[in-house]
């Protein structure tokens, strides 16, 4: 396993991530990724250590709580082989202070994760997404003390847009507060727009993302194809793409493209759009989530070996889509700064 620097901080972390998502199955929804049990979870954990896995991820939202349990018991006795991230911020139980990133929800969600997940200490605490309505000092401020308090090591955030990140690093920097070290974000061969804004920022900043989705949801699993419905029992045929805004005949495309170098390679569809994502600017690790051991084990084949150059540039061009204003008309600077929109292509 390769082990990557997560941004400018001092913590490695592997390049492949095991999401827990797929744990607890506490609804409709989130049985449709997985329902693992302790058992099956402590198998799974077992297979990714055995690999060289050491960040696992999940958030307290994932099946009400019950991902965080169950990776909690999963892990028992092999705290210290091992990284948690987990994430606040959404809707956890009633009242209008269950949600967003206040002091009052922040210390209360991390505290609530702490005993969930048996342990005395978060190593990566995100905020799951951007609250307009919190100050984003006093979000900051709480996380740092949280980190002051050793609760947690270090802070990411998570489907911020690139200003809502910038503002936070600007804010927290004069007052020495912790930074945002990582970013986790959706980015894959049919949804690309992470290039666009938080790539640049993300190199500028020396911020590391990690990837959530980089299959999108199944649809780069390769059980995709033309003119064939999603497979009886699979999360795309109960919950679909969920927020993919990409017309049907461009993810066939990519998919063709995917087939012809699984042809060359030997490798499965799904290795190959994880290789090609592990080989991204500012990509620390890649989340790879798995229903059972065969999933798992066939997705951690995506490292130990890379992509050609001329591979990579093939599937650059199959998935790449119109860039939105103003980064088409930033193109034309790119020259002059590399940070720019790197991977926009004419036509």
């Amino acid at each position: 396993m390769e082990y990557r620097q997560l941004g400018g901080s001092g913590l490695k972390v592997s390049a492949l991530s095991f999401g827990a998502a797929t744990f607890g199955g506490g609804d409709a929804f989130y049985r449709a990724w997985g329902n693992a049990g302790v058992e099956e979870a402590r198998r799974l954990v077992d297979i990714c250590l055995e690999a060289g896995v050491n960040h696992f991820d999940t958030a307290d939202v994932y099946s009400n709580g019950l991902s965080e349990e169950v990776l909690g018991k999963a892990i028992a006795g092999k705290r210290d082989q091992l990284l948690i991230s987990t994430k606040a911020a959404f809707q956890m139980g009633d009242g209008p202070n269950a949600i967003g990133s206040s002091r009052y929800h922040l210390i209360r969600a991390c505290e609530d994760s702490l005993r969930r997940l048996n342990t005395d200490h978060i190593d990566i605490y995100t905020v799951h997404g951007f609250d307009a309505l919190t100050p984003v000092e006093e979000t900051l401020q709480t996380l740092d003390t949280l980190v002051q308090s050793g609760k947690v090591r270090y802070i990411a955030c998570s489907n911020f847009s690139g200003w809502h990140l910038m503002k936070s690093l600007a804010i927290a920097q004069p007052y020495g507060w912790a930074r945002y070290v990582a970013y986790q974000g959706s980015y894959s061969l049919v949804g690309r727009e992470y290039e666009w804004e938080l790539m640049p920022l993300a190199l500028d900043q020396k911020v590391g993302t990690i990837v959530w989705s980089p299959l999108a949801g199944g649809l780069l699993s390769g059980k995709i194809r033309r003119n064939q419905p999603a497979p009886q029992g699979s999360r795309l045929q109960q919950i679909g793409s969920v927020g993919y805004q990409i017309p049907d005949e461009k993810v066939y495309e990519i998919i063709d493209v995917l087939d012809a170098i699984a042809e060359e390679t030997g490798k499965s569809v799904a290795q190959i759009a994880l290789n090609w994502l592990l080989q991204r600017p500012t990509i620390s690790s890649v989340i790879i989530g798995a229903r059972n051991e065969e999933q798992l084990k066939s997705n951690l084949g995506a490292v130990g070996w890379n992509l050609t150059a001329e591979q990579v540039t093939r599937l650059d061009k199959v998935s790449q889509m119109p860039v939105i204003y103003p980064y088409w008309h930033q193109h034309y600077f790119t020259e002059r700064n590399p940070l720019v929109v790197p991977y926009y292509q004419e036509g």
